[in-house]
């Protein structure tokens, strides 16, 4: 099917805004893993909490509604980081720490397949638990901004989205910027980089990994708050995002907190620019052809060697 330069152009803007959101997503499933080397199934549904928090926050509770409809749902996301955040802190306080850490290394039940299956049930209680409080009726949050558009040239660009995108941006660059340049952040760094060292200088590295979960589960709510503006969701919505974060993650080199934004953003980019060729229904198809190719041709990534850490 032809195409014009300006389809190409709308397509690739789209692929920008929308990958900027993926990117903030794949930059909390980065910071867990590469912080525990954890696969947590559970993350969409974390996700799933960050758009439910943005709703009641925006709409469900009235709590915002004095911001207006412009800043109150973009504040809304903001909030529903730290809510999500304190979840993932109980959470792994009772439950994730007894099957991670260097602690619990040598127990029976520990290691890949006692987190896989406490990651999982985490994933089924929080969506089932979510289908009971919340229902199955889809909803959304409905924003003047969602619904309009800025007009460059013959492009237009969806003005909810791009301020998702300059959120999203500006976020990405004080994680990098925390897990760089603070104490705190140092310290998440050196637990994950060799737990036992850490522990001899002095590093709590069970509270390392539990500020790294929290953090994690935190950042990709925040962006489950600014996709909640542009689309509907109801209790299972995580799954669909899961994929698209763990394909982000390893297109960009697992451990590496850089190459999971650009991971997100390149997964943005391929799955908006395939709708000129294919259809709709299509999209994640093309992800996936994309992936294979990553994983075929730089098993560690696009960022796997370079840096590892950062």
């Amino acid at each position: 099917m032809p195409f014009s330069l300006i389809d190409l152009l709308q397509a690739l803007s789209a692929g920008l805004l929308v990958g900027s959101t993926y990117a903030l997503m794949c930059i909390g499933l980065g910071i867990i893993f590469g912080s525990m080397r954890v696969i947590n199934f559970a993350q969409g549904d974390f996700l799933m909490l960050g758009m439910y928090a943005a709703f009641y926050l925006t709409t469900g509770f009235g709590l915002l509604v004095f911001l207006g409809p412009y800043a109150g749902p973009i504040i809304a996301a903001f909030l529903a980081g730290p809510i999500v955040f304190l979840i993932g802190w109980v959470l792994h306080r009772y439950i994730v720490s007894r099957v991670t850490g260097a602690g619990v290394a040598q127990i029976e039940g520990a290691g890949a397949y006692g987190q896989i299956i406490v990651t999982l049930g985490i994933s089924l209680i929080l969506q089932n638990g979510g289908l009971i409080v919340f229902g199955s009726t889809p909803t959304g949050i409905r924003t003047p901004l969602s619904r309009s558009s800025w007009e460059i040239g013959d492009v237009l660009l969806n003005q909810g989205r791009c301020v998702s995108f300059i959120v999203a941006i500006v976020l990405a660059g004080a994680v990098y910027l925390f897990l760089s340049h603070t104490r705190l952040g140092k310290g998440l760094r050196a637990a994950a980089d060799n737990s036992q060292a850490a522990l001899y200088m002095g590093i709590d590295v069970d509270r390392a990994h539990r500020i790294a979960w929290s953090l994690g589960v935190g950042i990709t709510a925040v962006a489950g708050g600014l996709v909640a503006s542009s689309q509907t969701f109801q209790p299972y919505v995580g799954f669909d995002f899961v994929i698209v974060m763990y394909a982000g993650v390893v297109l960009g080199g697992l451990g590496s907190i850089l190459g999971a934004f650009w991971g997100g953003l390149l997964i943005g980019v391929v799955q908006q620019m395939s709708t000129l060729v294919l259809p709709y229904q299509l999209q994640n198809t093309t992800i996936f052809v994309v992936f294979l190719l990553i994983i075929f041709l730089r098993p560690q990534g696009i960022f796997g060697r370079l840096s590892e850490r950062t």
